[in-house]
């Protein structure tokens, strides 16, 4: 198995977050992909504040660098809360995903309406906000029925990916504050990787990942080039055996390693 080496590019790392402050989202009437099992909608907020050079949803973490006032797709919370409310016989949930969800104020707000509207609610996270995820873990009407945490490298590594240097000091700790949490809830759960090419993502990251995905499938998930918030890696190669290896090596660790068969990129509004 490839071990990991440095292939971060520090490309727009320091940018800052651009987390809006209105409420709104790039709006996915439906999703056969984003849940397991079920058919969904999903609500992609925008802003992040890491800086994964790999990450295929550049307009929603940095829309300004892309050109662009706003990211393709957006409308109101308001409105998509509207178009829901008539879809409640056909969807079997909700998934709120990004750029990334905690970082917005509005989050508890949005889960709990959309509770109040009979939906079940996925929480895709990175992780980086554990006193957000607990605040929605304390409350029943804004507690999410699935969440889903990003494993991106080891813990030590995610200085690499913040930026700033407060968030280079302390990412690593937040990821895994918030794994603890999440294994002490009884919320049903998944880890997420990107299988990384070219050494960017390897062994030694796998064995520093896995006592954190306690109580559900850790899923490997094939790196497919396009859109990259660097365009470099646009140019990386898709190791189709990865996902397979790595989900194995996790498996050998004690963890439930899964290969995802599902391969095109996760973009916002395609």
């Amino acid at each position: 198995m490839p071990e990991a080496s440095n292939g971060l590019s520090p490309f727009r790392r320091d940018a800052p977050d651009t987390a809006p402050p209105y409420p709104a989202a790039v709006f996915r009437k439906t999703t056969a992909v984003d849940w397991p099992g079920r058919i969904a909608a999903a609500l992609f907020l925008p802003g992040c504040g890491l800086r994964c050079p790999w990450c295929q949803n550049r307009e929603l973490v940095l829309p300004a660098a892309s050109g662009l006032l706003l990211p393709p797709g957006m409308r109101s919370l308001e409105s998509a809360l509207a178009h829901l409310e008539k879809r409640r016989a056909v969807l079997g949930g909700v998934v709120i995903s990004g750029g990334e969800p905690t970082a917005h104020p509005a989050l508890p707000a949005l889960i709990a309406a959309l509770h109040e509207q009979g939906f079940p609610v996925k929480l895709d996270t990175n992780g980086m906000n554990p006193r957000v995820l607990a605040a929605l873990f304390r409350d029943a009407r804004a507690r999410p029925d699935y969440i889903a945490l990003d494993l991106k490298v080891a813990p030590e590594r995610y200085g690499e990916l913040a930026p700033g240097k407060t968030g280079q000091s302390d990412a690593g700790k937040r990821l895994t504050e918030s794994a603890r949490l999440i294994a002490g809830t009884d919320i049903q759960r998944e880890y997420r990787s990107l299988a990384l090419p070219d050494g960017a993502f390897g062994a030694a990251d796998i064995a520093a990942l896995a006592p954190l995905a306690a109580g559900g499938p850790w899923v490997f998930r094939r790196f497919v080039p396009g859109n990259c918030l660097d365009p470099a890696w646009n140019a990386r190669g898709a190791a189709a055996e990865l996902p397979e290896l790595f989900a194995a090596a996790a498996r050998k660790l004690g963890a439930n390693g899964i290969a995802q068969s599902y391969t095109s990129p996760q973009r916002a509004g395609h």
